[in-house]
């Protein structure tokens, strides 16, 4: 039976034999008895097993160590007296996979730092089963979403040889001998590489959800995409899961109101759905985590442009390390002081062309594009978002502005040639949503396996 069961009906169990398996968590153990805590991961908490001397293996159940996997079969007892409701009277105790004196998560506080060096077993600390669970949640949330909204799911690739970001951060893909790399003209001729051309790890798969917006109308990918920024901020991975709406028809308003309707909805159905791990949140990560997260539920979010963003700084009296600037992008610090002045999220509109995608639609002033980010307490910018530019000569001009050749894009151009409509697309750093959800504020604690520069566990 699962732990959560259990919790679920305890009543309609008291003095009933129940059977669970799962991991022992601590143990006390006394001259004539002895308490075992343990947690199968079904649920976030643990359940109390108590044993006395009259279960015949006892000499060796007070030997079980912290770690142990165990099966123990029982009479489910009220404690009304203690903080859980019920425990179990053990009759039987049986020891499935022991474990030995250096397992390293043993019952007492430890710091997240230490946890990452040993990420194959953080996972049986309260934190991280709370966090890894309401990950779970959140995944199956996010399509939930999007299904009731009539959007269609984009199996976007992996491996691509579109830049969508035009940033030059990639991980290259080849088969090609490295110690002998075949050239042609003084260059690598990728013409001989398993796929015949450049290729690498997805940056993002917004074009290939722009392909299916323009015939679905609504279409998103949910994924992995990969940048090789040589970056070690809290809040940047190199692996990283991304979700990216596409939408035809629409502009900056539709994106700013879909993008708002999502985050309400992805926070109040972790909430229905994880209370318990969100109130140990609340508790023991982020005071306040709770009234943070049902102010959103309520508040309407603040928008303002760019230039009021930073006209909005400096005015504010705040000193900043990097002094904000207009027609520059905005720092860490500036983003915080943004949601501190506005007292919650903030969307960011009308950015200045020249730090923004190629792709963002360019506005009538000629000077920015009609680009969104939304700024949340504790991750900073959470949502990136623009009406896509769909005039195929301004397009073809941005490309080569951007450094990128319009032939290594012709298909993208198509989609302008062939039946174009306004269209609008923003991505959610989904891994970012968890840090906001929870109060964990390092991205290598939300991702269980993080994939850093010089990190690449498992």
């Amino acid at each position: 039976m699962d732990i959560r069961d259990l919790f679920k009906d305890w009543t309609a169990l008291i003095d009933q034999e129940v059977s669970i398996e799962g991991w022992v968590r601590n143990h006390r153990d006394q001259k004539s008895f002895g308490f075992l805590m343990v947690n199968d991961g079904t649920d976030f908490r643990t359940i109390q097993v108590v044993y006395e001397e009259s279960i015949p293996n006892f000499s060796d159940i007070q030997k079980v160590r912290v770690g142990a996997a165990i099966m123990v079969q029982g009479v489910m007892v009220k404690t009304p007296q203690n903080a859980q409701p019920f425990e179990i009277k053990a009759r039987s105790i049986t020891e499935v996979g022991s474990s030995p004196e250096d397992y390293p998560i043993q019952p007492k506080r430890h710091t997240r730092e230490f946890l990452r060096t040993v990420p194959h077993l953080r996972l049986r600390t309260n934190l991280f089963t709370a966090l890894f669970k309401v990950r779970s949640i959140l995944h199956h949330s996010i399509h939930s979403f999007f299904e009731s909204q009539g959007f269609v799911h984009v199996a976007a690739p992996i491996i691509t040889s579109s830049d969508a970001e035009g940033a030059g951060e990639l991980f290259q893909v080849t088969t090609l001998p490295l110690d002998k790399l075949p050239k042609k003209d003084g260059e690598i001729d990728y013409s001989e590489d398993f796929f015949g051309n450049l290729t690498h790890l997805t940056v993002s798969g917004q074009l290939q959800a722009e392909i299916f917006a323009q015939n679905f109308k609504r279409g998103y990918t949910f994924g992995p995409t990969f940048r090789a920024e040589n970056s070690n901020t809290k809040t940047h991975a190199s692996e990283f899961w991304m979700v990216e709406p596409e939408m035809a028809f629409s502009d900056l308003n539709t994106i700013i109101e879909v993008s708002k309707n999502m985050v309400q909805f992805l926070i109040k159905d972790v909430l229905e759905k994880a209370p318990v791990e969100m109130a140990f949140f609340d508790e023991f990560v982020e005071k306040g985590l709770l009234d943070k997260l049902n102010k959103v539920l309520t508040s309407p979010f603040a928008v303002m442009t760019h230039k009021e963003a930073i006209d909005t700084l400096l005015k504010s009296g705040k000193k900043f390390e990097i002094l904000p600037a207009q027609g520059k992008d905005l720092a860490t610090e500036h983003e915080k002081a943004l949601v501190e002045i506005q007292d919650g999220p903030v969307y960011v509109i009308d950015w200045p062309e020249e730090i923004k995608a190629f792709y963002m639609r360019l506005n009538d002033d000629q000077k920015t594009v009609a680009a969104m980010d939304l700024l949340v307490p504790g991750a900073g910018e959470l949502i990136g978002g623009s009406q896509r530019e769909e005039r195929p000569d301004l397009l073809e001009k941005r490309m080569k502005a951007f450094g990128i050749d319009p032939k290594s894009l012709q298909w993208y151009l198509d989609l302008r040639k062939y039946g174009s409509t306004p269209h609008a697309g923003f991505g959610l750093g989904f891994d970012r949503m968890l840090i906001y959800l929870t109060g964990v504020e390092n991205i290598r604690d939300v991702i269980p396996f993080p994939r850093t520069p010089k990190n690449c566990q498992f």
